[in-house]
């Protein structure tokens, strides 16, 4: 079946694929093959995170306000999917010649702070870390104003990082270690299998029946079922982890980004504490970073993915609501992020499919902002 593609989405797909692969060659010249083709999973991801509308942030808040549960479901089995993968390499990589570690960390007051945080600013912002990323890619202004205070968010909790890290916490645990990868799986298996029926009880106690979801109309232009988006980020997480050797992450580079800004105008970012073990990172050319570049991959890779659909239009008029809440939710994501070893991707998920305890506790906290940051959204009109 021919696609027609009006002209001027044209040159978004020309532009957004021709600086794709300047990034790629220059992580490539920066860091070798396998950065440039860190930047191609990036991409990949930006394009199945906008054709499926794969978002953390509206599947939370639709179990609440709406009483469907079917992008919870998704998510469930992209971790399922991952993990079928990543607690073996984990367990065994390095037996095979192949190593990998995970996102194991240790969870406490701060970690539970900065979770609550995220998930209050996702919902205010209306994106969560990938989820501001694909659809700042795919257009919205109101995204890149989000983005924008993510990243100050973010370079100002490096500021505050080691008062934080004063706090009490529980140890680093890993089911995996604990239990071996097979009864690491078994558990997360049956853990998410049980919040599965509960939100298809809560759908079905409210409207009877479960909704239909969404079919794949076409695989290059979209839109994409929410299975599918699962499968293709669960392919994204699975390469993360055999080309980069470790989960998927975003918004450490986000850090990086504020840092070499305010390291650029003169601020001694370099003297605080958190950038101490990284000066390298301020120095180096950001190139060097893989989290960045897969960064630039998903956004890049949504501008792709959004003319292909003929819907790049960006919107430069916003209401101050909008603008307000973009600003609070970016910081509120961006500081709370620092604090909790990542967003919804690096802690949450890539807790998960690292067998980590920290990203269970990670999901709870942050379900528990997300609830506040969704009454908050009723009581301003957003919906």
């Amino acid at each position: 079946m021919a696609v027609t593609i009006a002209k001027s989405q044209g040159t978004v797909i020309a532009v957004a694929t021709g600086l794709l692969a300047v990034i790629a060659i220059g992580a490539y010249n920066e860091a070798g093959m396998r950065q440039a083709v860190a930047v191609l999973i990036g991409g990949v991801a930006g394009r199945s995170l906008y054709h499926a509308s794969f978002g953390f942030t509206a599947a939370w808040r639709r179990i609440v306000t709406e009483k469907r549960g079917a992008g919870l479901r998704a998510q469930f089995v992209l971790i399922l999917l991952t993990s079928v993968v990543s607690f073996p390499l984990i367990a065994w990589g390095s037996q095979l010649g192949w190593p990998t570690g995970g996102f194991v960390f240790p969870f406490g007051v701060a970690a539970a702070i900065g979770a609550f945080m995220f998930g209050l600013g996702m919902q205010l912002g209306g994106g969560c870390g990938s989820g501001t990323l694909f659809t700042a890619g795919g257009g919205s202004t109101r995204m890149m104003i989000t983005l924008a205070a993510f990243v100050l968010g973010s370079v100002l909790a490096t500021a505050h990082l080691h008062l934080w890290g004063r706090l009490p916490k529980l140890p680093a645990i890993s089911l995996i270690r604990e239990l071996g990868p097979h009864g690491a799986f078994l558990l997360t298996a049956c853990v998410l299998g049980v919040l599965a029926i509960v939100t298809i009880r809560i759908e079905r106690g409210a409207h009877s029946d479960l909704a239909t979801s969404r079919a794949t109309e076409s695989f290059l232009t979209g839109p994409w079922s929410p299975m599918l988006g699962a499968v293709m980020l669960a392919a994204v997480g699975i390469a993360t982890f055999v080309v980069v050797g470790r989960p998927w992450g975003i918004t450490s580079a986000f850090a990086l980004w504020g840092g070499k800004f305010f390291h650029a105008i003169g601020v001694p970012v370099d003297t605080w504490p958190y950038w101490t073990w990284q000066r390298g990172a301020l120095e180096n050319s950001v190139l060097r970073d893989t989290t960045s570049v897969m960064d630039f991959g998903v956004i890049l890779g949504a501008m792709v993915a959004a003319a292909l659909a003929g819907r790049f239009a960006p919107v430069w008029r916003l209401s101050r609501r909008d603008l307000w809440t973009a600003i609070a939710g970016g910081l509120l994501m961006g500081y709370g992020a620092r604090l909790a070893y990542g967003c919804n991707i690096g802690a949450y998920l890539g807790g998960l499919v690292s067998g980590s305890l920290h990203g269970w506790l990670w999901l709870l906290f942050g379900f528990l902002g997300s609830l506040l940051g969704t009454r908050l959204r009723l009581k301003l009109g957003m919906g």
